[in-house]
């Protein structure tokens, strides 16, 4: 069966505060580490009330420390707001603390709103419109060392040198950024939960034009899908109910904290905004682990992808916790002694 990895977001619930969120994932980590995960990565968001994490290599560095088998990434780091010398220290240090156990995810949205976005890159130099591909360069060259003569950085070595880089992944949700992945020879994680992009045609793109690089010999496309499990169908729809009213509100701007189920389950929703959430659960996999695994299934087959990471965000953390262990049971997924 295909193997399975989470995507955490650091959701803050409503009630509670950010830190609180910050120590669950850390917990669910761990929780994770025992039940055969293979990766755990962190998101990157700044100046939004609803998740925790502006720093996942932080995030990282804490979880590494106290879980001993599953890899721990960025899901992703997103370079345009960042010096690629910076990402490269930090990743290759974490590497050189855990080896063999780190990815490094990117991305190329802010992960914020535009001025929050401006205050971050303030101090970065100055580059016209999209410049994620020039700051990807860099990055790779941090690694390959191949500046050319004459170049600025040339006696400059991103350290520590005798770490490389984790493996490097983009991450996107459209067919441009499957395109690229594929062109340069990387791994390539796709967002099902929030894309409007066609997952199955940005997968098998990436698929069919992979070239095999220094990084990567052959293709290894993620998967990244939304499911809340429960022991029943009518258990997880309940659970669920919380995500539909968040993601009605975000598609209006409004970053607020995870809803309650009884908040959720007590809105008064228009039609209108019924329809929404009727059209957004073609992004959301709901139900017992046996009706989220017939679910899903013709999705992986079409898509042929060689991993699915899951995302769950749900109110209690404890049914989070559970709908994680039911998934890792329904996909066959092995025990192992958690840190």
């Amino acid at each position: 069966m295909i193997p399975l990895s989470i995507l955490d977001l650091s959701v803050v619930t409503s009630g509670t505060k950010p830190a609180a969120a910050l120590r669950n994932s850390i917990d669910l980590a761990r929780h994770a580490d025992g039940l055969g995960y293979v990766r755990y990565w962190l998101a990157e968001h700044h100046n939004l009330a609803s998740v925790a994490s502006p720093a996942p290599d932080l995030m990282i560095g804490q979880i590494a420390a106290v879980t001993r088998h599953i890899r721990v990434g960025s899901g992703g780091v997103m370079l345009p707001n960042h010096a690629p010398l910076v990402v490269a220290e930090r990743f290759k240090m974490l590497e050189a603390l855990f080896p063999g156990r780190i990815d490094l995810g990117l991305g190329r949205a802010p992960g914020t709103d535009g001025a929050t976005a401006h205050a971050l890159r303030s101090r970065l130099d100055r580059r016209d419109g999209d410049d994620f591909l020039e700051r990807l360069h860099e990055l790779i060259l941090w690694e390959t060392r191949d500046f050319p003569p004459g170049h600025p950085y040339n006696n400059v070595v991103a350290m520590p040198d005798d770490s490389p880089l984790p493996p490097i992944w983009l991450l996107g949700s459209s067919d441009y950024s499957s395109e690229l992945s594929a062109q340069i020879g990387m791994g390539f994680a796709f967002a099902h939960h929030f894309a409007s992009h066609d997952a199955v045609e940005a997968m098998m793109n990436y698929r069919t034009h992979f070239k095999p690089s220094g990084w990567r010999a052959a293709p290894h496309g993620i998967l990244a899908v939304a499911v809340v499990a429960a022991e029943t169908d009518a258990e997880a729809e309940r659970l669920a109910s919380s995500m539909d009213l968040n993601r009605l509100r975000r598609d209006r701007g409004q970053y607020l904290p995870l809803p309650s189920v009884e908040e959720a389950l007590a809105y008064p929703y228009t039609d209108s905004e019924r329809a929404s959430i009727a059209r957004n659960r073609s992004r959301l996999f709901v139900g017992s682990p046996a009706t989220v695994l017939q679910q899903l299934q013709p999705m992986i087959t079409a898509s042929q992808a060689d991993e699915l990471m899951v995302i769950t965000a749900v109110y209690d953390h404890d049914a989070r916790k559970k709908s994680y262990s039911l998934l890792a049971d329904a996909f066959g997924l092995g025990k192992r002694a958690a840190a």
